[in-house]
């Protein structure tokens, strides 16, 4: 690898940390029915609303929707990774399909 290579990695990596610093900030709202559940990046829950609070007695129901909101926000986090990385995959030579997922952000 000569310097020039090295440089441009360089660059890249610093865009890439840009992304992920981005990313960390990002909040992502899954809602099922009546219930909506906000996540952070590090997959922790900053909070959780019930719009109907007519269903609390139901556990079912309730295990169903959490269960689906959460799932819900796994694929949206991942398509909101891979836009906000897709430009710097391509720079990097490595072409990602829309919708991708990138292990460990």
């Amino acid at each position: 690898m000569d310097f020039g290579d090295a440089k441009k990695m360089m660059k890249l990596q610093q865009e890439a940390a840009k992304v992920k610093k981005k990313l960390k900030n990002t909040l992502i709202e899954s809602e099922v029915d009546w219930l909506v559940i906000t996540f952070n990046w590090e997959m922790k829950v900053e909070k959780v609303e019930f719009e109907d609070t007519k269903i609390l007695g139901d556990k079912d129901a309730l295990e169903k929707a959490i269960l689906e909101a959460t799932n819900k926000w796994i694929t949206k986090s991942q398509e909101v990774a891979a836009a906000e990385m897709q430009g710097v995959m391509w720079q990097m030579g490595i072409n990602m399909p829309s919708g991708g997922w990138l292990p460990g952000m």
